[in-house]
């Protein structure tokens, strides 16, 4: 009986495995070819110790890794994923994300968490939206790295306004105890997810919720860190 291979998302060739859902060549366009800071994934001089920014004034987690910029052909995957309701394209995305996990753990030694949680959505966004895409991004990646996640860790508690026309200090106070937790995470290495960090408002506030609580370390996985 013949099969029908799958296609790659990008340039819809066939896949010689279909569940990767982006093919090798258009893996390697997705990926970034400058060097990055490792704390605050910004562009830097070097890729094993923070740069100057971080050096002065440290983000609240430790580490950052992140597949590219916001830009083709992958912020492309990431709006039909939110906007156009292709929820299916979040495993190759996921995967994407784990390729750059693995590659940082082979070249710097990057340790692997003990919980990954995601960044929530408003309830009615939620609902608006059928989905939140963070919670897709973590459920391939919690199965595959073998470690805990609940999509109900943290939860929104209060409606915010929408982060994209706000300057960073805006954000900041925009987010201010917008966020609770609701596991324990005592002693535990965290991982936050989400898909694109613009000025890092989010997933800080987040960070320094868990390390209020205990968390041992933090570090933000994303797609899309923004230049």
């Amino acid at each position: 009986m013949l099969t029908v291979p799958g296609l790659c998302w990008l340039c819809r060739m066939p896949l010689t495995l279909g569940h990767w859902g982006i093919c090798s060549v258009c893996t390697r366009a997705t990926r970034r070819h400058i060097n990055l800071c490792p704390q605050c994934g910004m562009p830097a001089a070097h890729t094993a110790i923070p740069c100057g920014r971080c050096l002065q004034q440290p983000p609240p987690w430790q580490r950052l890794v992140t597949v590219n910029d916001y830009v083709p052909p992958l912020s492309n995957l990431i709006h039909q994923l939110k906007f156009s309701r292709r929820s299916e394209i979040a495993t190759a995305l996921s995967r994407l994300l784990l390729l750059d996990v693995l590659l940082a753990r082979r070249t710097s030694g990057l340790p692997l968490p003990d919980r990954i949680v995601s960044v929530p959505l408003w309830q009615r966004r939620h609902w608006r939206r059928g989905f939140n895409q963070s919670d897709l991004l973590c459920r391939p990646l919690a199965h595959w790295l073998g470690c805990d996640w609940d999509s109900q860790a943290i939860t929104r508690v209060r409606a915010t306004a929408t982060q994209h026309h706000l300057s960073a200090r805006l954000r900041k106070r925009n987010l201010k105890n917008a966020f609770r937790l609701e596991l324990p995470v005592q002693g535990l290495h965290m991982v936050v997810v989400d898909d694109v960090v613009t000025t890092g408002s989010t997933v800080a506030e987040i960070a320094q919720l868990l390390l209020r609580n205990g968390a041992a370390t933090v570090q933000v996985w994303c797609l899309c860190r923004t230049l």
